[in-house]
């Protein structure tokens, strides 16, 4: 049994210290703040068992000049950091091809049948059966051919890999969800998605049961990791720490970590918003308002709304107008008090051009791994890519997790 740090504190960076504490390793967890604070505090809390394809960028130019010209809330930009994007962007669009993200999507499916599975011993462990819905999760259509494509790729999606849902008319569903104030016109409700009351919260009860099991987490600097003839060493506010192997779990933070070691590695950072409603009326389940690009989902804060994507620079300053944009429209289907006054939030979603994961060695350094990538689906994929990744430090390799390894991609 060997010693790790693992730098990241988020669902992604706790799932991979519990999995490789059950192996057996000793592990300090090093973040420069608490656990869960980050992308895992902010986003919709959904552990989506339907996603088993990537999001792609649309191949028809009529949508990508709405996006061009932001005509959709979906996605925004501006202009100089999407310039310093463009060749993961432009490697990305090729990915969306057809063919290639049919390919993906066989291992992105995979994952995505898994996660309910993976998260359930963890959420029982560490006491947190309360924050979890089981009732699935709505995609709300408000015109007839949005709602007529989707059902149909509702029936393919359970031809081919079995994810389970139910086509809902849109008055019928507005019976089922009180807290809609008009009808919508139609419903596709994912039967198998469970959903989080407070994702921070519950990365945070992971990262206590990691220091339950004899685990340290710890602050301190990412930045400081330094190689040495035994291992790696990270500075931390307790002083050095040293360990045999290291595992990097930043999320959005890695790429930029790792061009010190001599990696270029390309990612598409896409910026999400959130915020709280008053919940006057009970929401039974999260839904995508699927015209506007919002999210709204019952929190124990209230009705958390999140957006799409917005691509801007990493560390750029918040400029909320794409929730505000979508709170105005959600608000003509959904009954919403007061927004609740907190710091505005957001969080950036770390995209790989070819939208999986990155699970595995690093290809130039021993006894460094990598954990990142996620794109949207970190809260989700967290604890079953932990196991793969323990799995891969165990020599354990298997031919279908191979597209997510390093050294296939950079």
């Amino acid at each position: 049994m060997a010693e790790f740090i693992v730098l990241g504190a988020g669902m992604v960076g706790i799932s991979s210290a519990l999995a490789l504490q059950e192996a057996g390793h000793t592990v300090t967890v090093v973040d420069r703040t608490q656990p869960g604070l980050e992308t895992s505090f902010g986003n919709a809390g959904i552990i989506q068992t339907e996603a088993v394809e990537p999001y792609a960028l649309p191949q028809d130019l009529s949508t990508l000049w709405r996006y061009a010209i932001g005509h959709t809330n979906d996605v925004l930009w501006e202009l100089a950091p999407t310039l310093r994007m463009a060749p993961a962007l432009w490697r990305y669009f090729l990915n969306s091809a057809t063919d290639k993200h049919r390919k993906i999507s066989t291992t992105y499916a995979k994952l995505a049948a898994l996660a309910t599975a993976d998260h359930a011993p963890l959420i029982d462990a560490s006491n947190s059966d309360t924050l979890i819905i089981r009732n699935g999760l709505a995609m709300l259509y408000r015109d007839e051919v949005s709602f007529d494509k989707e059902k149909a790729r509702a029936e393919r999606l359970e031809r081919e890999f079995g994810v389970r849902s139910r086509i809902v008319d849109g008055q019928a569903y507005q019976l089922e969800e009180s807290a809609l104030k008009q009808a919508p016109v139609g419903a596709v409700h994912w039967l198998d998605s469970w959903s989080c009351k407070d994702p921070g919260g519950l990365t945070q009860a992971y990262a206590t049961l990691f220091e339950q099991r004899g685990g340290r987490l710890l602050k301190g600097d990412a930045n400081s990791l330094t190689q040495t003839t035994t291992g790696w060493v990270v500075k931390t506010e307790q002083g050095i720490v040293n360990a045999e192997q290291v595992v990097i779990a930043l999320g959005p933070w890695s790429p930029e970590l790792l061009k010190r070691f001599g990696y270029n590695i390309p990612m598409v950072y896409k910026r999400g918003y959130h915020g709280h409603y008053q919940e006057t009326t009970p929401l039974n389940r999260p839904f995508l308002d699927v015209a506007n690009g919002v999210l709204a989902a019952p929190m124990s804060r209230g009705i958390r709304v999140t957006t799409g994507a917005a691509l801007v620079d990493l560390n750029a300053t918040a400029e909320p107008k794409q929730l505000q944009r979508g709170v105005s429209a959600l608000k003509t289907l959904l009954e919403l008090g007061e927004r609740i006054q907190e710091d505005q939030w957001f969080g950036t979603r770390p995209c790989m051009p070819d939208m999986l994961p990155v699970v595995g060695k690093a290809p130039k350094h021993e006894r460094m791994w990598f954990h990142f990538g996620h794109g949207h689906q970190g809260f989700t994929q967290g604890p079953t890519t932990a196991k793969i990744l323990v799995a891969n430090i165990a020599g354990e390799k298997e031919g279908q997790w191979a597209p997510l390894e390093p050294s296939a991609r950079f």
